[in-house]
């Protein structure tokens, strides 16, 4: 559930840009023919997935009929068996609208009131979670710690142990609070969790079985189902994969389908995905009032708010009102929007959690194309490298942090601050991309003084954000030589959060290379004692003790530290 996965956020990896800003509301374009939506989504699912490898399964609907299905790759590999769009896959965090949903519907009933607090429900949860209410937890701003961020819950021990509720939420009760309820927009599994807890105690039926009863039976969704008993034995389950996009992959890590809870555990196909949407948007699950509810924003307490809503993300698309929700968890990646302007609603199931696209890149391309305001396109152009040299530099950027923009070994390279390094491409009329990976890109020009500027189109959305370069980038500091002796007493695994941080000798064994679980490894440039610089990423490695192996590391990354102690070895 990862920001809205539950596999983890990556570290010592690239990251892509954050969301865009609002931007207001653009005039409804003309939707493509059926053939020309079928002709691009087809050359989406085929840039972006291997036939031969995981895949996804896609669907659009328009105006409540089904306009295009297509899929692409294998939901088994070993087995032959390809993903077809009546595969059924994991769907990670979208269960969070489902929950809120029946939440919503109690609420309507009169049977609970959103501005209950935690305590009316779970008189024992000790304050200041058991303060928070209903829509604070609904909205993410409840301030309780995330179970799925706490050291040690998502390990591969941890994640095979069958969880009920009630001991779920025994895992994060006592942590401390992240912030006062009300106060900070923090997506929270535990607050999810908790969700199903209410529902449980107000229904007298495990939070899945009041979910059935009450909307996924009436509704006709045969597919979607709480994991638990719905993976076993299922003929049209998806396997989970990992790591590389092809016949190559590894099986995910296993993961109990009752780990996530409320929060993550439903499945289902995106068949029955898009009937769910028809319902809930077109007042077939909660009654207008309600419905308003579910779609607006989180008021915060400085006045600002956050794009998201009851289990409902806001983000616009090309600037159109969008509502949707995407989900991560171990072996998928899933996606999905629904644009009110044109009444058309776009997934996109992935069964891998490291597509070589990410499933949200493919559902936004799909969407905007199906609406008639698709997305730029780019063609790769040769660079005139001498030209770009006045804008390199570093650009900072708006809320914090800063882009570089550089070459390296004939190649263009953009890297913010606390991600790895990005290889981009030119794309003609000063315009740079970064390949199908993501849709983000820039525009290099000069101001009236003569500055060079960047405008930076986050996720290819607007509006643009804009930056002036500040400076050079500063020189790296140089590395130092470190005996083998003393990388010797480095080497071995380290145990960061959920995952394994693997300290190893490089090929030719003159260095180090760092490698967190499902990502690939990465040169470790020693700076000083003891310390290493993660090549291509703002991260730094801080190893302890002075003597024998050593006893843990902390990584130094974005302005967050994680000390992982040895795991031996």
């Amino acid at each position: 559930m990862t920001g809205h996965a539950l596999a983890a956020v990556a570290l010592l990896a690239a990251s892509l840009p954050a969301a865009a800003e609002s931007a207001a509301p653009a005039a409804p374009a003309a939707t493509p023919a059926k053939e020309d939506l079928r002709k691009l989504a087809d050359a989406v699912l085929a840039e972006s997935y291997a036939a031969d490898g995981p895949g996804a399964a896609v669907v659009v609907m328009q105006g409540g009929k089904i306009v295009y299905t297509g899929a692409r790759g294998m939901a088994d590999i070993a087995g032959g068996k390809p993903i077809t769009p009546d595969t059924v896959f994991r769907l990670g965090s979208i269960t969070k609208q489902f929950a809120a949903a029946v939440i919503v519907q109690l609420a309507q009933e009169g049977k609970l009131s959103l501005d209950d607090p935690l305590s009316k429900f779970l008189p024992v949860y000790p304050q200041p979670g058991a303060s928070a209410t209903v829509r604070q937890l609904l909205q993410h701003t409840s301030g309780i710690q995330s179970y799925t961020e706490m050291p040690g819950v998502m390990n591969p021990v941890s994640t095979a142990i069958p969880r009920t509720t009630e001991t779920l939420v025994a895992l994060f009760k006592d942590a401390p609070a992240v912030s006062k309820p009300g106060e900070v927009w923090a997506y929270n599994n535990s607050g999810y969790v908790l969700i199903g807890a209410i529902i449980e105690k107000v229904t007298g039926k495990a939070w899945h079985e009041a979910l059935e009863e009450r909307i996924t039976r009436p509704l006709g969704l045969a597919s979607i189902r709480d994991g638990v008993a719905g993976e076993a034995a299922n003929p049209a389950m998806a396997q989970g994969y990992t790591g590389e996009a092809t016949a190559a992959a590894a099986k995910s890590q296993y993961i109990h389908m009752s780990a996530p809870g409320a929060a993550g555990s439903l499945i289902g196909t995106v068949g029955d995905l898009a009937k769910w949407a028809q319902a809930l948007h077109h007042g077939k699950v909660v009654d207008a009032a309600h419905y308003a509810m579910m779609i607006a924003p989180t008021q915060l307490p400085a006045g600002e708010t956050a794009p998201y809503g009851l289990g409902l993300g806001l983000n616009p698309l090309r600037g159109h009102a969008a509502v949707g929700h995407s989900g991560g968890i171990f072996g998928f990646e899933t996606d999905s929007i629904y644009l009110p302007e044109a009444d058309v609603f776009v997934a996109v199931f992935a069964n891998s959690d490291e597509p070589r696209t990410g499933a949200g890149v493919v559902m936004r391309r799909i969407a905007a194309a199906a609406i008639g305001d698709p997305y730029p396109a780019f063609t790769r152009t040769a660079p005139d490298l001498a030209a770009l040299e006045p804008f390199f530099g570093v650009y900072p950027v708006t809320g914090g942090g800063e882009r570089r923009f550089y070459a390296k070994d004939g190649k263009l390279y953009s890297q913010r601050s606390g991600s790895r390094a990005l290889e981009v491409f030119a794309g003609g009329d000063n315009r740079f991309f970064y390949g199908p990976s993501t849709l983000s890109w820039f525009a290099l020009r000069r101001d009236a003084d003569g500055t060079p500027v960047m405008d930076f189109a986050p996720n290819g959305e607007t509006p643009l954000q804009t930056a002036k370069r500040a400076g050079p980038i500063p020189p790296e500091a140089a590395a130092v030589a470190v005996p083998r002796e003393v990388l010797e007493r480095y080497a071995g695994s380290y145990a960061l959060g959920p995952f394994t941080l693997t300290i190893a000798f490089t090929a030719d064994g003159t260095g180090l290379t760092g490698q967190l679980t499902g990502q690939p490894p990465i040169p470790l440039i020693p700076t000083g004692e003891g310390e290493f610089k993660a090549d291509g990423v703002e991260a730094r490695l801080i190893f302890e003790g002075s003597e024998g192996p050593a006893t843990a590391v902390t990584l130094d990354q974005g302005g967050m530290k994680q000390r992982a102690p040895r795991k031996g070895d």
